[in-house]
């Protein structure tokens, strides 16, 4: 009795079973183009839903990543105040790419003359040289600069833009403007380095600009790639390294004029030095890119690439030649204005 009656409840399950499968198949032929649609309707408005992870710092540990470095006379204006709190930036992790941060400077009185800032009701932990490279985009320059005031100074630290512009109509060299800009940025103590695009815009505060005690990929989850992280070795965009470390690893090479190249030759040469770099998660990397058009590739990129290892050592800060057309402070930035 016992078995017949699991036999009919077997039989009735499959039945159902069958049915229901039957139902999702002629579901999915009569709908197959609404599902498409909708997925990559979803794709499209959430993308880093289906971005690949990589290693990156926790939340709860980028505190601790950080060094605490001002520069000297920071520390004696500030001295006796009470520090400046960064993890509720960090934990909080505000997004920040929305009006009217973006197209309205707020309250630049307190911002000295050459794009320098810093808090006045704490004492800054952090002392950082913002370097953005730059030839003939004044439009995005001037987004730019008003975006990253609005952004950094709700970071609480402290800050100077240096806006280092190629004189010149030779093709642009990204890599030896960075390496112009951080012999400024030393010369003022700073030593915190920020290699800035000038097209990139971060979206959440807790991306600190600030160093750690690895050089770091700041830009880890841009918009062009859709969030993703193209490959590990890709270290470009905005980097963050203590102007020490860059000074030790002989900062970029000089060779790399065009698009591409430098900064996978700048990734080797960290590794070189036995170094290794670091990120924040994705939630704390997030950058859009201001439309532009693409530069053309050089054509020597793939050769200096293959030969870089032998030239770590004489092709970098310590064989840097430049014309220093004029160095003049404007109220949001530092310009240099060089010739390669």
């Amino acid at each position: 009795m016992r078995l017949n009656l699991f036999k009919c409840i077997y039989c009735e399950s499959v039945g159902h079973i069958r049915a229901f499968l039957v139902k999702l198949v002629q579901f999915l032929r009569r709908n197959w183009l609404r599902i498409t649609v909708f997925v990559t309707f979803l794709i499209c408005v959430w993308p880093n839903r289906y971005a690949p992870h990589y290693p990156y710092i926790p939340t709860d540990e980028i505190y601790d990543e950080l060094v605490e470095k001002t520069t000297q006379n920071v520390s004696h204006q500030m001295a006796g105040k009470l520090s400046c709190d960064y993890n509720e930036v960090i934990k909080e992790n505000h997004f920040m790419y929305r009006e009217p941060y973006i197209s309205t400077l707020l309250d630049g009185s307190d911002i000295r003359l050459g794009g320098e800032w810093m808090p006045s009701k704490c004492a800054p932990k952090f002392s950082t040289a913002v370097i953005v490279v730059y030839r003939q985009r004044e439009q995005q320059l001037n987004a730019f600069l008003i975006y990253i005031h609005n952004f950094l100074r709700k970071q609480l630290i402290h800050y100077r833009i240096f806006v280092i512009e190629q004189y010149d109509q030779k093709p642009f060299n990204r890599a030896m403007l960075f390496n112009i800009g951080s012999v400024y940025a030393s010369q003022l103590d700073f030593p915190c380095l920020i290699l800035h695009d000038v097209d990139l815009m971060p979206m959440n505060l807790g991306n600190l600009y600030v160093c750690t005690q690895r050089p770091r990929h700041m830009c880890s989850s841009l918009d062009k790639f859709r969030f993703n992280l193209l490959y590990h070795g890709l270290f470009g965009g905005v980097v963050s390294i203590e102007t020490k470390v860059f000074q030790f690893i002989n900062g970029m090479s000089n060779k790399f004029s065009g698009w591409g190249g430098e900064d996978d030759d700048f990734y080797e040469r960290i590794k070189a030095k036995n170094l290794e770099i670091c990120r924040f998660g994705p939630d704390h990397s997030q950058y859009t890119m201001l439309k532009h058009e693409q530069e053309l590739p050089s054509e020597n990129r793939l050769a200096f690439l293959r030969n870089g290892s032998l030239r770590y050592n004489t092709d970098g800060l310590n064989s840097l030649v430049y014309k220093e057309k004029e160095v003049k402070l404007h109220k949001l930035f530092t310009h240099v204005l060089a010739i390669t």
